[in-house]
C-alpha cells in the first residue's frame, strides 16, 4: 500500500517517524518543565541534528546492504556462467587452453565496441552519434588510469549497477516498505536482460542518473533533481522524458496551486533537457546538424511510427515465417518482453496493485518511458530489435511486479522462469551470438 503521508511534504516515511519523534519530545519536555522552551521561540527542535543524520546514515547503510546482497549474488552467477561459457569454444576432450583475459573478452560485445571507439577517437563519423556522449567520455577519463577504454567502461557500468540498485531500494522502501524494496531490486536483477546493467553499456549508468532523479525531486531537492536529469539526457536521448515526472511531482508538492509555483527552484526543470541540447550544439559544430543523433538512427532502420505497427510487424513476420527461424524466436522473444512489460505499466493505473495518488509520478513515468521505446520500431526484419533490454529502464514496471510478488506463487513463477532466461541469454551474449 502507498505510505499516508501530509499533503506539504514528500513521501518518504522515515522523515514522517522523525517529525512525529520531535513532536512528542517538545510534549514531553513541555509537560516535565514548562519555562524551559522560551515561549518567543516555540519550534526550537529538541532531538538535535546529529541524531537525524545518524537515522538517516542508518537507512543507507541498510540500502547499500540490500543492494551489496543481490548486485554480489548475482554477480557470483555472472562469474561462473563466463567461467563455463568457455566451454563452447573448447571441442570435447580437446587439451585447447585460453587466457585468463578470455573472461573479460568474453562480455566485449556488440555496442561495446561503439562507445570504446568513441572514447579513443571521438565522434569520426555522424552515424555514431546515436550513442550519446556522457558514458564514453567517463570511459575516456577512467581509461587514463586502468590504460584500457573497455575496462573502464566495465567499471563505470558496474558502479553504476550497484548505485541503481541502492537508490532504488531506498525509493521502494521510502515509498511503500522494505519487503517490496527488496523484491523489486530482486526482480530487476534477474530480468532476462538484466547482465546489460553490468556489461560495457550506458544502460546502468542512465538508470543510475533516472533513479538519481527521482530521489532528489521526491525529497524536493530539485536543483540536485535538474542535475541528474541533465545527466541522463546527456546519457540518452530517453532522458529528457524526466522532464513530464519532475513537472507533475514539482505541482503535487504544491498541491497544484498555480501561485505556489512561483519560486525560483522552478527554474531547475531547464537542467533536464540541457543535456540533450548540449549533443545537439556538440553535433552542429562538428557535423554541421543540430539532429545528426537523431537522423543517425536510420543506420538502425529506426523511424517514429504509430506505436502498435512495430508489434503487428512483428506478429506478422512470426506467423509467416518458419517458428525455428533466426528471425522468427528473437522476434518472438522482444514482442514477448514487451508484452509482459506493457501488461504491468497498464496495471501501474489500474487494478489492485496500481500507484496511488501520492506515488502516481512512477506510473507517468513508465507509461511515457516505454511509449518512447515502442514508438521508434526498426523497419527491417527486427522492427522491435533490442526491445527487451530497452523496456528494462521501465523500472515503475519492477515495483509493480514486486507488488504482485507478495503472492508466494508468483514470486517463485517469476525468479525460476527469469532466472533460466537469463543466464541462456547470458550464454548467448557471451558466446558472440546477437542479442537484443
Amino acid at each position: 500500500m502507498d505510505t499516508i503521508q501530509p499533503p506539504h511534504t514528500t513521501s518518504h516515511s522515515f522523515e514522517g517517524n522523525e517529525r512525529a519523534s520531535v513532536s512528542m519530545a517538545r510534549e514531553t519536555d513541555q509537560a516535565a518543565s514548562p519555562a524551559i522552551l522560551s515561549p518567543t521561540f516555540p519550534d526550537l527542535p529538541t532531538i538535535p541534528v546529529p541524531t537525524v543524520t545518524k537515522t538517516r546514515a542508518k537507512t543507507w547503510k541498510h540500502a547499500l546492504g540490500q543492494a551489496a546482497f543481490v548486485y554480489g549474488l548475482i554477480h557470483l552467477v555472472y562469474l561462473f556462467i563466463t567461467y563455463l561459457a568457455t566451454l563452447f569454444k573448447i571441442d570435447n576432450f580437446s587439451a585447447k587452453t585460453f587466457p585468463l583475459r578470455t573472461l573479460l573478452e568474453n562480455w566485449n560485445r556488440w555496442d561495446t565496441g561503439h562507445f570504446t571507439t568513441i572514447a579513443t577517437h571521438g565522434y569520426d563519423a555522424p552515424w555514431r552519434t546515436a550513442f550519446f556522449p556522457l558514458y564514453p567520455l567517463l570511459e575516456r577519463g577512467l581509461s587514463f588510469i586502468v590504460q584500457d577504454p573497455y575496462i573502464a567502461g566495465l567499471v563505470i557500468a558496474n558502479l553504476a549497477n550497484f548505485g541503481a540498485l541502492a537508490l532504488l531500494y531506498k525509493l521502494v522502501e521510502e515509498d511503500f516498505d522494505q519487503e517490496r524494496a527488496a523484491r523489486t531490486i530482486l526482480y530487476l536483477s534477474l530480468y532476462p536482460a538484466a547482465f546489460f546493467l553490468s556489461a560495457a553499456y550506458n544502460e546502468s549508468l542512465f538508470l543510475l542518473c533516472v533513479l538519481g532523479c527521482f530521489y532528489c525531486f521526491r525529497r524536493g531537492n530539485w536543483w540536485l533533481a535538474g542535475l541528474c536529469g541533465l545527466l541522463a539526457s546527456l546519457t540518452r536521448s530517453a532522458g529528457v522524458l524526466l522532464v513530464i515526472p519532475f513537472c507533475y511531482e514539482y505541482l503535487r508538492q504544491r498541491q497544484f496551486q498555480w501561485r505556489k509555483m512561483l519560486s525560483f527552484d522552478i527554474l531547475s526543470i531547464a537542467l533536464i533537457p540541457l543535456g540533450v541540447v548540449i549533443f545537439a550544439a556538440y553535433c552542429w559544430f562538428q557535423f554541421h546538424d543540430p539532429l545528426t543523433f537523431s537522423h543517425a538512427q536510420s543506420v538502425w532502420g529506426r523511424q517514429l511510427r504509430i506505436p502498435p505497427l512495430g508489434f503487428l510487424s512483428s506478429l506478422k513476420l512470426i506467423w509467416h515465417l518458419p517458428i525455428l527461424s533466426f528471425t522468427s524466436m528473437h522476434n518472438v522473444i522482444d514482442l514477448g518482453a514487451g508484452l509482459v512489460i506493457l501488461a504491468l505499466v497498464v496495471l501501474g493505473f489500474v487494478g489492485p496493485w496500481k500507484f496511488r495518488q501520492q506515488t502516481i509520478v512512477y506510473a507517468l513515468y513508465g507509461a511515457t518511458a516505454y511509449l518512447f521505446v515502442i514508438f521508434f520500431p526498426s523497419h527491417d526484419s527486427e522492427p522491435l530489435q533490442s526491445q527487451m533490454r530497452l523496456v528494462m529502464e521501465t523500472f515503475p514496471a519492477f515495483m509493480i511486479l514486486a507488488a504482485m510478488g507478495k503472492e508466494q506463487k508468483l514470486h517463485q513463477a517469476y525468479v525460476i522462469i527469469s532466472n533460466a532466461l537469463m543466464i541462456f541469454f547470458l550464454l548467448q551474449f557471451l558466446t558472440g551470438f546477437w542479442m537484443v
